[in-house]
């Protein structure tokens, strides 16, 4: 096994998940919610009386601030990601994992990150299943 010295980024997926940490915490201090987007556009799918506006925004949000970042950074400044996948596997892909956060209850950002900090013993288990799911994934994908 070697590593992919070109891709391997410690310095900036530490900081995303500084910042994402962060986040989190300020979003359950300031709203005492959690911060899993399963959760958040959940609630949009059923809303409740005056609880769709800051699901809105945050959802705006996350799609305003990588084309803002694209804007602003200069040409270059990070190479275009490449997905090596056509259409019809990225929309299998989307489905499955929308299947698997409403069967697990979540997704990784909220057991992760958000229910391991609050010491939750289903998020511990759901984030096992998770990490052991994409290491069996990428284990027969490379091995068979």
């Amino acid at each position: 096994m070697s590593i992919d010295w070109t891709h391997f980024t410690p310095w900036a997926s530490l900081a995303g998940g500084m910042l994402l940490g962060v986040a989190s915490a300020i979003f359950i201090l300031f709203n005492g919610r959690i911060l899993g987007i399963s959760g958040i556009v959940g609630g949009l799918l059923s809303p409740r009386s005056g609880d769709s506006g800051w699901r809105i925004a945050f959802l705006l949000g996350l799609l305003a601030a990588p084309a803002t970042f694209a804007l602003l950074a200069p040409v270059g400044f990070l190479p275009a990601p490449r997905i090596g996948a056509g259409y019809g596997a990225i929309v299998a892909a989307g489905l499955l994992v929308g299947f698997g956060t409403r069967y697990g209850s979540g997704c990784t950002s909220g057991h992760g990150v958000c229910g391991l900090s609050r010491l939750s013993p289903r998020s511990l288990v759901a984030t096992l299943a998770f990490m052991a799911a994409g290491f069996l994934t990428v284990f027969l994908i490379r091995h068979l």
